[in-house]
């Protein structure tokens, strides 16, 4: 095995990371990358191979597991009921009964929803130069999960900064200021939800969280703080994700020349598609090894950590011709953007929701719009995600 040093905080490799992830894939199926400490797939195969193998899981094997810092405890309290840490059966269980809420039917009734916040979000662009991440990419997600739930939606601001704070301790170089503000977060977050879910056992309504209070299989429901982590997550997630997501595509097509037709009812569903390839929002998961297992001639013992390149896998030229260049016209094939296998993202059919419903609006609306400024990309590896989003039209 091969090895490797990129540190991931710094700037170039932020503005740019697929030069990196180039250079790795070139070195072997199974690359070494020493600022992680981690041995990394770079190529779709072995990460698809990874993903899909239920040898490897999320939760941390138990002779692996370190002591919890105590000013760290409120964050790892809410973690410890989250489906997206577990494996089975406690995963099975968990995800099982979320989706008995969080249904399909529920998700496309979304849309008139969606396209109504689109118009009237649009209607509120500034004149001039604005920034669109937060006037559009940031408050569909956000809004419509507040929605969903059941919570007010005027506590926008309050669940991104929440939801901003709790997802640092997954990025590369936090400090110790940042995981005090997550477990301060994770304690706010947690309190003010645990008064939802304790008014919709008394007071059921038609959203998401009585939906989850009620699912029930084979005698099993949901504990409060299993909702309480469900609806945290759900939160997270798809704030991180769908923000990301949007605000990526939105650059992708116009320093692409677009929208053209690219967003035509015919083509719209491959173009939002082809921008989770091209620049997804998360780059990087890692899994754990629960036995000895073989990947492409590499031995992974019981207890070794992996990295998953999520973003280097979908650059792969194995798979994808011409894998830099973005191309909606390509014919479809299955990208690793929302993962696969037992922990693909069970936020994936709302995030395309989103992302399909909004972005032509946008662009039907506001057929002039183009980039004020360069993007640049905050550095919050290993989420890949603008800072700002500075157009005109």
């Amino acid at each position: 095995m091969q090895s490797i040093s990129q540190s991931p905080t710094d700037p170039a490799f932020v503005q740019n990371p697929y030069a990196f992830y180039a250079r790795a894939r070139a070195l072997g199926p199974v690359v070494y990358w020493q600022d992680y400490g981690l041995p990394c797939v770079f190529g779709h195969a072995a990460a698809n191979a990874i993903l899909r193998d239920r040898r490897f899981g999320r939760e941390v094997p138990e002779f692996k597991r370190k002591p919890i810092a105590a000013h760290t405890a409120p964050f790892y309290a809410v973690e410890a009921h989250s489906m997206l840490e577990l494996e089975p059966p406690r995963h099975t269980r968990l995800r099982s009964l979320v989706l008995r809420g969080f249904t399909s039917r529920r998700i496309a009734a979304l849309r008139p929803d969606i396209e109504a916040l689109a118009h009237q979000l649009i209607d509120a662009f500034p004149t001039g130069k604005f920034d669109l991440l937060p006037a559009f990419a940031e408050a569909i997600p956000v809004i419509i999960i507040a929605r969903l739930l059941g919570v007010p939606e005027t506590m926008k601001d309050q669940l991104l900064r929440w939801s901003h704070d709790m997802v640092s301790m997954y990025q590369a170089g936090r400090t110790r200021e940042m995981e005090e503000a997550a477990a301060r977060a994770s304690a706010e977050f947690a309190g003010f939800m645990r008064g939802y879910v304790d008014e919709r056992r008394a007071h059921p309504a038609d959203d998401l969280i009585t939906s989850l209070i009620q699912a029930e299989e084979a005698g099993e429901k949901l504990s409060t703080d299993e909702l309480i982590t469900t609806c945290i997550l759900l939160l997270n997630a798809g704030h991180e994700a769908t923000v990301h997501g949007i605000g990526n595509a939105v650059k992708t097509i116009l320093e692409a020349g677009g929208p053209r037709d690219w967003l035509s009812p015919e083509k719209r569903d491959a173009t939002i598609e082809e921008t989770l390839r091209f620049d997804p929002p998360l780059h990087m998961f890692t899994r754990w090894a629960y036995e000895q297992i073989e990947v492409m001639g590499h031995v992974f013992e019981p207890g070794d950590e992996v990295g998953v390149m999520l973003a280097a896998a979908a650059r792969d030229p194995g798979p994808w011709e011409n894998p830099d260049v973005f191309d909606p016209e390509r014919v479809a094939k299955p990208h690793l953007a929302f993962g696969v296998g037992l922990h693909f993202c069970v936020g994936a059919p709302l995030a395309r929701l989103e992302m399909t419903a909004a972005l032509p609006i946008l662009f039907d609306r506001v057929p002039g719009l183009r980039l004020a400024e360069p993007p640049q990309y905050a550095d919050r590896f290993h989420f890949h995600g603008l800072s700002s989003l500075m157009v005109e039209r």
